[in-house]
């Protein structure tokens, strides 16, 4: 099944910036191999503008772009789900519905830029360091042999590239 399209939920509390930046990083970067969505444990009901600005910027579509429930991916209606990663420390520590299909999951914490305080620039500025962050972690992800690794090596991989490397001085 060479055409198989896996399909990747991202989580986090509002649904409003980190988890919106990762779906439409994934949905360009995987070149039609994944299927990301994303949803909030309790949603804010809009996208930040900055993510949008941001996205758009970077030439993503974001049409996508709305602020949703986690529970909409719990139906029994909803896409089964190959992985779920929350993106941020407090959805990482919910109790999660159970995902139909039992998904490989990972915990990828990256600050939240809507939280950023300063100036505009600084604010925008951890959007943007947001999204470097994304991109790499997904980058390293869409490189895996997905269908080559057992399981257990796998969830290994995945659980790495949650974890930040010591930055270049």
């Amino acid at each position: 099944m060479s055409d198989h399209v896996y399909n990747v939920l991202f989580l986090c509390t509002g649904n409003s910036a980190r988890s919106i930046l990762a779906e439409a990083i994934l949905n360009r970067e995987g070149q039609g191999r994944f299927r990301a969505y994303s949803a909030g444990s309790q949603p804010r009901g809009e996208v930040h503008p900055y993510a949008l600005q941001l996205l758009r910027s970077a030439n993503h579509d974001t049409s996508f772009a709305r602020s949703k429930s986690w529970e909409e991916f719990a139906g029994p209606d909803a896409p089964v789900m190959d992985f779920v990663f929350t993106v941020c420390d407090n959805a990482a520590s919910e109790t999660c519905p159970v995902w139909p299909g039992q998904p490989m999951t990972a915990h990828w914490g990256v600050p939240d830029p809507a939280a950023a305080e300063g100036t505009e620039a600084e604010k925008h500025f951890a959007f943007s360091d947001a999204y470097r962050m994304l991109a790499n972690r997904i980058s390293i992800f869409v490189s895996l042999p997905l269908k080559s690794l057992d399981r257990l090596t796998l969830q290994g991989r995945l659980r790495d590239i949650g974890v930040d490397l010591p930055r270049a001085s």
